[in-house]
């Protein structure tokens, strides 16, 4: 397929910008086509799509984001490419919803994956970009590739699966029969944005997809499953009906705490795939989820286990909605908080769905803007909980509405506390200031990470401002090198007395010629290390004020340790260290805020890794060898085509 130059994509002319449409309309299903066929919520299941105008859109969709090519494998055959440009469909709002019509099809995965990257982008405050494609053969800092879009397969499979290949860049939908009919994972909005959620995760935290900790594949199905989750609220018809067939009770059976309903159905399961708020019995009966802290100790799959952070996270936008919610309510009861019987007026529910909006909005940037403050490898609940609540507390110290109180009560009730602290108090759970941390002992103030953030300070400006992606990416890979070369240069010098300072601040071993097992060294002595990434942020706070941050992750990684020394048939891995820096830019001098470090020494951490890559090893083998085999190269690039065959 014809690549797309970075031409394409020049700005227009000012006096042609003034009359550029803000968005694109484009019809889809606000759930899935299971829902159209329900007199109850037939009205609702169709929604339009605002999404960004791209000038320069072509037949497929195919833009400055995505590209869907519609070639269908199992039938040998292409399908003609929608385009979206066309008068007759943009007269219209794109085309109508059909189950049957594959250019309909290509239209409702464009649509859903550019509102999810809009939803990333506005919580992130720049462009995001997909993972880059790494060629081991060119020279180290010029490895990695730009990759401009992420392809999109509608009919990728003949089978009931859906998944993101970090191999490929790109979504694989699956379709199958169902008891009714052909089922298109395709025309499940929660698919696609769970699936999108997938490749911009990996774009953003490229080792999270390494299985070290039973937290690992678990975070990553649940952050995307919340992506999907909150994004029902963004939809104004479908949050007023619910709220009128409730009564405002969102704690009863809900669409909106549901997910792909007609997959859940169609692969056995009642009613929804996954749902965040309650469960069917075996009695066939829904009831609500009761928060046990005992259950993440129990559960181990990773689709169990992700549900649990799921239910955390979901409890506590409805503690928020709620509280949001209650003087509404009172105002509505006559001071009573119980509504009076019949149907609720239509003002009544459009005070509410307003303020469940902006609850869910809220909690849906907090859940993606806690990304640049997790660390960059190894994750698990209890650093998504400290990088939560750091990250709100950053963007809005008043926490007037108590979302930060509502999260920490709500992690605690399911069981999810932080190692090593001994209160669950925001002030504990926020990353500690590093600040007076890389100053030496003797008070002398020049650090060279700080003198890192001055030398990149220029070029990381720039980025902010290019328009082009690819410009953007070349950029930043200009900026790790630079950083790299500068690190190393004062790590080797014998007239600083840094190496220490740095070692204390990023957990990496720079000691010369050291003797820890793994390490690799250059051919100085001075043990190699990786400036992983590079990434400027500009964001604006509720108050206006303007945040200008930049992130940088260094890692370092030991070669090939055992998973157990006894045992060399469990084979080897790479253990890794190191930490991720958030630096304020403000003024001349930049500040480095926050250092959230895995040290490389930290042999606690490394036992429990083989610790539990041994536990793996004795329940069978590994879920990559059970599904591909285990000489297949293929579980290792493909891991989620695993983990989402094993709904």
């Amino acid at each position: 397929m014809t690549s797309i130059s970075s031409a394409e994509y020049r700005e227009d002319p000012p006096e042609q910008l003034a009359n550029r449409p803000p968005f694109r309309r484009i019809r889809g299903y606000a759930f899935d086509p299971s829902l159209s066929l329900r007199l109850e919520t037939a009205a609702i299941n169709h929604t339009v799509f605002e999404v960004p105008w791209e000038r320069n859109l072509k037949p497929g969709p195919r833009g400055e984001y995505v590209e869907v090519v519609d070639y269908d494998p199992a039938s040998g055959c292409w399908y003609e490419p929608v385009d979206l440009n066309s008068i007759n469909i943009l007269a219209q709002d794109g085309m109508a919803p059909s189950e049957g019509n594959p250019q309909f099809h290509q239209q409702m995965v464009y649509a859903v994956a550019m509102n999810t990257i809009t939803n990333f982008e506005k919580a992130l405050g720049r462009q995001v970009l997909w993972s880059p494609k790494t060629d081991m053969t060119k020279s180290a800092g010029f490895r990695d590739s730009f990759v401009r879009t992420l392809r999109i397969y509608p009919h990728g499979l003949r089978a009931a699966n859906a998944y993101y290949s970090p191999q490929k860049k790109a979504l694989l939908f699956g379709y199958f029969q169902g008891p009714t009919g052909t089922v298109f994972s395709c025309l499940s909005q929660d698919i696609i944005a769970h699936e999108t959620t997938h490749a911009l995760l990996d774009g953003m935290h490229r080792r999270y997809v390494e299985d070290n900790h039973p937290d690992s594949l678990a975070f990553h199905e649940a952050f995307a499953d919340l992506v999907a989750l909150f994004q029902h609220f963004t939809f104004p018809e479908i949050l007023k009906h619910q709220i009128a067939r409730t009564r405002g009770n969102l704690e009863t059976q809900s669409l909106l705490g549901e997910l792909a309903q007609q997959f859940g159905e169609a692969t056995g399961r009642y009613g929804a795939l996954r749902n965040a708020i309650g469960e069917t019995g075996e009695d066939g009966n829904w009831r609500l989820i009761q928060p046990n802290p005992k259950r993440l100790q129990e559960a181990t799959e990773p689709h169990e286990r992700g549900a649990i952070l799921v239910a955390a996270m979901f409890s506590a936008f409805m503690a928020i909605y709620k509280v949001r919610t209650k003087g509404i309510v009172a105002l509505a009861s006559a001071g009573s908080g119980i509504l009076p019987e019949g149907a609720l007026h239509p003002d009544l529910v459009d005070a509410i769905a307003g303020e469940a909006t902006k609850a869910a909005k809220h909690f849906l940037g907090m859940c993606i803007r806690a990304l640049d403050y997790c660390p960059p490898f190894d994750i698990t609940y209890g650093d998504y909980l400290r990088a939560l609540v750091t990250a709100d507390y950053d963007m809005v110290p008043n926490d007037k509405h108590g979302y930060r109180v509502a999260l920490i009560e709500s992690f605690r009730r399911w069981g999810i506390v932080p190692e090593g602290l001994k209160t669950l108090s925001e002030e504990q759970l926020r990353w500690p200031y590093a600040r007076l941390e890389y100053e030496n002992a003797g008070g002398e103030q020049w650090n060279a990470l700080a003198s890192l953030a001055v030398e990149l300070k220029d070029l990381v400006s720039k980025a902010l401002y290019l328009h082009d992606r690819e410009e953007v990416f070349d950029n930043l890979r200009e900026a790790r090198a630079k950083a790299h070369g500068f690190l190393q240069t004062i790590l080797m010098s014998d007239s600083t007395n840094q190496r220490s300072n740095f070692m204390t601040v990023t957990g990496l071993n720079m000691n010369i010629n050291s003797e820890m097992q793994g390490l690799r060294f250059k051919p100085s002595g001075l043990p190699t290390f990786e400036v992983h990434s590079v990434v400027p942020t500009l964001r604006v706070t509720p108050d206006g004020q303007i945040m200008k941050q930049l992130i940088i992750s260094v890692t370092q990684r030991l070669q090939n340790m055992p998973v157990s020394p006894d045992e060399p048939q469990l084979g080897n891995f790479d253990f890794r260290g190191g930490s991720t820096l958030i630096f304020d830019m403000e003024g001349a001098q930049p500040t480095l805020r926050y250092a959230i470090t895995r040290p490389i020494g930290d042999s606690a951490r490394l036992e429990r890794i083989q610790q539990y890559k041994r536990q793996r090893s004795e329940q069978g083998l590994s879920l990559r060898e059970v599904y591909f085999g285990a000489d297949s190269k293929l579980g290792a690039d493909e891991p989620f085509c695993l983990l989402h065959g094993q709904h």
